[in-house]
């Protein structure tokens, strides 16, 4: 059965967007390439003025606004894509296509990482179109230094410990086994209240002890 790919919808904003599109959008970008260009190291994200419609939170409706367009087909796990505000407000502010198959996703929108797919789920690019798979963004409750996962590789100096709410733990050695497939694999943007912090898949990844 092929995928069902919603599209965008013709009624009016149901929620709030970006106050300023333009630079809202650009200091935005300017935190997702940072966030992943230094894997590990949480940058701040003032989502302003959005209000997005739960359980989309600010700083992952400000992601989205940022990257997502008519061009770029979007699955979202079952709590958002339950909610009808979601679906709306994405497609209002964005025009992107929401899609069922995570193997045909540009982006993926992850509400509950208690339940998140694995990243093995969905597109993973190939030797000659590497970009051509899903960036993962995942809505967490704190990126912090904690010990959890210790990262190394291309963008780090120096291996950073990193702690994240809410993942499980069994999502760690399916991410690195994500990066035994490099170049291909997904990049994952974790988001919590405040700001990013990004894990592409070129990052190597230790499990931390005690």
């Amino acid at each position: 059965m092929p995928a069902q790919v919603e599209p965008a919808f013709a009624s009016s904003a149901p929620a709030t967007g970006f106050a300023d599109p333009v630079h809202d959008a650009q200091r935005a970008f300017r935190a997702i390439m940072t966030a992943m260009s230094r894997p590990g190291h949480r940058q701040d994200l003032d989502a302003g003025a959005l209000r997005p419609p739960a359980p989309l939170t600010p700083v992952a409706a400000a992601v989205a606004l940022t990257l997502f367009d008519y061009d770029t087909p979007v699955w979202l796990d079952q709590a958002l894509a339950d909610t009808t505000p979601v679906r709306r407000f994405l497609s209002f502010h964005t025009g992107c296509p929401i899609t069922t198959d995570p193997s045909e996703a540009a982006f993926a929108l992850i509400s509950d990482p208690a339940r998140m797919s694995s990243p093995a789920d969905f597109a993973q690019g190939s030797l000659e179109y590497p970009d051509r798979s899903t960036t993962l963004i995942v809505m967490v409750g704190e990126i912090s230094a904690g010990r959890q996962v210790s990262l190394s590789g291309p963008g780090l100096n120096a291996p950073v410990s990193i702690g994240i709410a809410d993942i499980p733990s069994a999502i760690w050695p399916q991410l690195i086994a994500n990066r035994a497939h490099f170049p291909c694999g997904v990049d994952l943007l974790f988001a919590d209240r405040g700001g990013l912090a990004g894990l592409p898949r070129s990052t190597r990844i230790s499990l931390e002890r005690g």
